[in-house]
């Protein structure tokens, strides 16, 4: 009788050890347990060691890390009317995995398909100058209202992405040519600007020198200097150096100082 008690106290033990270690979990840091008790939700639990009551209890595990998920390409038209095709990447996290296994049966595929859908409907809410040239706001645009979906699932839409936005061959042609015109534009503008600027240099420079007759005879030396860097050059002088040189030359001399007056009582100077 002994040994069959003892026998039975030891098998009670085997079960009880038994059915405590097979309610032992180990959550990792970026996962949590969702915990139903049958059938009822009763919070979340983790990191860390957890126990979960077995037969009675159940556990869903939920990934926290950021997810990514690449929208496949899409083709719509814009506003504009202009067919393209546009792909993009959305960057998500589950912030209450509660919500995300109650409210929703797959908040993966949930968010995969309303990503999806918004894009093809952003996109054909904007003309194809906004998609090409404020993509940064047509990203913010998207993650706006991805986010505003998700959030009763528990999920936190961070980043939205556009990668690749694909046009039409005669599309792309035209934008080139639309780009060309564009340089050609700016460079006629810059050039008509640059003549403007040396016309009236030109003209400043014009006035200067009719300020002073001799300056165009200066101005003429040294162009002439500049030509007889050549060596096969031949000058032929149409003007009197001669006299421009005494006119330059009387033009730098100081004017003759008038005749003091003489002191009074003293007999005026006579010149020799």
């Amino acid at each position: 009788m002994a040994e069959l008690f003892v026998s039975m106290f030891f098998l009670v033990l085997v079960f009880a050890v038994i059915f405590l270690l097979m309610g032992l979990r180990i959550v990792s840091e970026y996962e949590r347990l969702v915990v139903f008790r049958l059938g009822r939700y009763v919070g979340e639990r983790g990191p860390g060691i957890v126990y979960i009551i077995p037969f009675l209890e159940r556990a869903v595990p939920i990934d926290t890390r950021v997810i990514t998920i690449e929208v496949p390409t899409q083709e719509t038209l814009t506003r504009d009317n202009i067919p393209i095709k546009v792909n993009a990447v959305v960057y998500y996290r589950i912030i209450n995995p509660g919500r995300a296994v109650v409210m929703v049966m797959n908040p993966h595929h949930a968010t995969f398909q309303l990503a999806q859908t918004t894009l093809r409907s952003v996109v054909g809410q904007s003309d194809l100058d906004e998609l090409l040239a404020h993509r940064e706001a047509v990203n913010s645009r998207l993650r706006e209202i991805i986010d505003e979906g998700t959030e009763p699932w528990g999920v936190k839409v961070s980043t939205v992405e556009i990668r690749d936005i694909e046009l039409p061959a005669g599309m792309q042609r035209a934008i080139a040519a639309q780009a060309e015109a564009e340089r050609e534009r700016r460079a006629k503008i810059i050039l008509a600007d640059g003549e403007f600027q040396a016309a009236n240099r030109l003209v400043d420079a014009a006035r200067l020198i009719s300020q002073d007759p001799n300056a165009i005879i200066l101005r003429y030396l040294q162009t002439l200097r500049e030509i007889a860097s050549e060596r096969s050059t031949v000058i032929v002088f149409p003007i009197n150096l001669e006299a421009a040189f005494q006119g330059i030359l009387g033009s730098m001399r100081p004017a003759p100082s008038p005749p003091s007056a003489p002191a009074e009582g003293e007999p005026p100077i006579r010149p020799e």
